[in-house]
């Protein structure tokens, strides 16, 4: 992937890693679009940056995004790279019987999002230079959270929709996962303070100088994400998921 020079279209730029990852990619020289539902969160992560535009679209409502895609690459017909970053992250309760709609939002949001948005913009990608996909996943694709038990099923379905729809757009879009580790955001409540959970700075600095590596790594992964990716192949996956589930309770 290119460092500068591309036109991103960046989902859920309102907050953590999306607002972050937006401020740096257009301080290399990019524009960048950033989606999400909250203009105003978005027009936040805008402040100060010209080549940032921000439009407020909703990736659990299908014909939002159809609609979305023929209005922004009217105005941005050089749009060359699609990043599906929008998650939501319900904590919940899966021994018991519930209110299945923020497991629904969840499952709404973090799959059936990226792929209708993908969807919506892969003709016009497929005609462009440089173009690339990348799909935000979570180190909890490789080993769950049982207090998350949808999201992290999401994200494994991302890791394994990401793995074919790189073979299946060899050398004509460039796909790379991105998996974060816990991360200090506000994904889940208080979490931007959390213990033990990555800096968010920090985790940014270290993304960027894998995304500048040449090939660009299929999976950026900074250091702290290998406690949990090489979990099964260094045979401690039943080790792996009881620390992380015992830790979270």
């Amino acid at each position: 992937m290119k460092t500068s020079g591309n036109t991103i279209l960046l989902t859920g730029g309102g907050t953590g890693i999306g607002r972050e990852l937006a401020r740096r990619w257009h301080d290399a020289g990019n524009v960048v679009i950033v989606t999400g539902r909250r203009l105003g969160s978005l027009e936040e992560t805008a402040r100060d940056r010209q080549n940032i535009h921000a439009f407020a679209v909703d990736v659990a409502d299908p014909t939002a995004i159809a609609a979305f895609a023929r209005d922004i690459l009217s105005r941005f017909p050089a749009l060359n790279v699609l990043v599906n970053n929008a998650g939501i992250m319900p904590l919940e309760d899966v021994s018991v019987s519930r209110d299945l709609s923020s497991a629904e939002a969840c499952v709404t949001t973090n799959l059936l999002g990226p792929i209708r948005m993908t969807d919506a913009l892969i003709e016009h990608l497929r005609g462009q230079g440089d173009a690339a996909i990348v799909n935000v996943s979570s180190g909890l694709a490789f080993v769950p959270l049982v207090g998350a038990a949808v999201y992290s099923a999401t994200k494994a379905a991302i890791h394994s929709w990401t793995d074919s729809l790189r073979f299946a757009l060899k050398d004509v879009v460039e796909v790379i996962e991105l998996a974060p580790p816990a991360v200090q955001t506000e994904l889940t409540p208080g979490q931007s303070t959390r213990g033990g959970y990555m800096p968010l700075d920090a985790f940014i600095d270290e993304v960027m100088g894998l995304f500048v590596r040449q090939p660009t790594p299929e999976l950026i992964g900074v250091e702290r994400l290998a406690f949990l990716r090489n979990a099964e192949a260094e045979g401690r996956y039943e080790q792996t998921f009881t620390t992380l589930n015992g830790s979270a309770h």
